[in-house]
């Protein structure tokens, strides 16, 4: 009754409400069952199937898979400890762990992984359990380790990554696809975060050289493309090292990645700045702190817990943004799905391949907005 009630009021309200209800429906209709018939009569999804390992890890040796599985075993369970530790408040149900279960047996057998990757898979899902709880059950021993965590976590990653110090070195051009734009938002978010709130602070400093200097990075940054950053990180930073230093493409780009979002990562944090009022300030400065705690105990937390739809949203186009390195050479998602459409059984088949990737950057692009607003939620309980 209660549904029949709000599609009445909300749907076929009146004549022409009711008219164009019907057409829309008619039309969603036409469009799904056009899309239902295209993907499983005529789309031909072997591209995907027979180079999923191209788009997860590009060209990256087959006999190092396992520090690939590692890597994500290590991400995923952090990434878990966070989750409990933020969202403490949402409890684990058997409803919960069922679908969660379903989800990976459903990867396990539609992926066409060998039995080694299914055996790293499902440990990989495994862990995520315990990790969620241990975050939510000790919230209070692990909140304060956590950002310290995830530093010393980015070192071991690189290290399983590029190899070196005991592990057999695996030069940067092979790291391909999905691990590349991961690796490259990753580090780009991470960086670009403090640098972007130092920015928003010395904009609206009372020094007049940082102010004036922070104003300037930000408006210039601010009026080039990125495209046009990530093309003079390639061509100039090196000239501001010597000869014999030769900067990998990698690390250039991620420079580029960085100097930008920052700048717009400073204006996001400087809105929130102003929003904090100037009491406060005065209150914390009457109580005896210094103007370094009152910024980092007082504005700060206030400042970002107002920003932080805003600043998802710029974690979430620089993770789109990703997309562009594959124009400067290196051979990320999009890059690698472009030499895949370069082989010759493939060719012709953009629609599967577009499809997949979107698909991919939408999975993890929902996944932050849906962090963020479980976040804030959190936040303003």
């Amino acid at each position: 009754m209660i549904k029949l009630t709000w599609l009445r009021k909300n749907l076929f309200s009146t004549w022409y409400n009711s008219l164009l209800t019907v057409i829309c429906s008619a039309l969603l209709l036409w469009l799904v069952q056009g899309i239902v018939i295209w993907a499983t009569t005529k789309a031909q999804w072997a591209v995907v199937q027979v180079n999923l390992r191209l788009f997860l890890v590009g060209r990256f040796p087959q006999t190092e898979y396992w520090r690939v599985w590692i890597v994500l075993a290590i991400a995923s369970t952090l990434g878990a400890v966070t989750a409990g530790v933020f969202f403490n408040q949402q409890k684990l149900t058997w409803r919960k762990v069922g679908l969660f279960a379903f989800i990976v047996g459903l990867l396990l057998v539609l992926f066409p992984l060998d039995l080694s990757s299914r055996l790293w898979l499902l440990l990989t899902a495994i862990l995520l359990i315990p990790g969620f709880i241990l975050g939510s059950k000790l919230t209070n021993l692990v909140a304060p380790w956590l950002s310290l965590i995830w530093l010393l976590s980015f070192p071991i990653i690189l290290w399983l990554i590029g190899g070196g110090f005991g592990l057999r070195p695996v030069s940067s051009n092979l790291w391909n696809g999905l691990l590349l734009t991961l690796l490259m938002a990753a580090i780009s978010i991470v960086l670009s975060f403090p640098i972007g709130v130092l920015l928003a602070l010395g904009r609206t400093s009372n020094l007049p050289v940082v102010r004036w200097f922070s104003i300037l990075y930000i408006e210039i940054i601010r009026g080039v493309p990125l495209i046009g950053i990530l093309f003079l990180a390639q061509v100039m930073l090196p000239l501001f090292f010597a000869a014999d230093v030769r900067l990998d493409r990698v690390l250039r780009a991620i420079a580029g990645l960085v100097l930008f979002s920052a700048a717009y990562m400073a204006e996001n944090v400087r809105g929130g700045l102003q929003a904090v009022s100037r009491g406060q300030v005065e209150a914390a400065k009457a109580l005896g702190l210094n103007t370094f705690f009152v910024v980092l105990l007082i504005v700060l937390p206030q400042a970002l817990r107002a920003v932080i739809p805003a600043v998802v949203g710029q974690f979430i186009g620089l993770f789109k943004d990703t997309s562009l390195l594959s124009l400067v050479g290196l051979v990320e998602l999009t890059g690698i799905a472009r030499s895949i459409l370069a082989q010759p059984q493939f060719i012709g088949r953009y629609a599967e391949v577009y499809l997949f990737i979107g698909l991919i950057y939408w999975l993890f692009c929902y996944s932050m907005s849906l962090a963020s607003r479980r976040l804030e939620r959190q936040l303003n309980n």
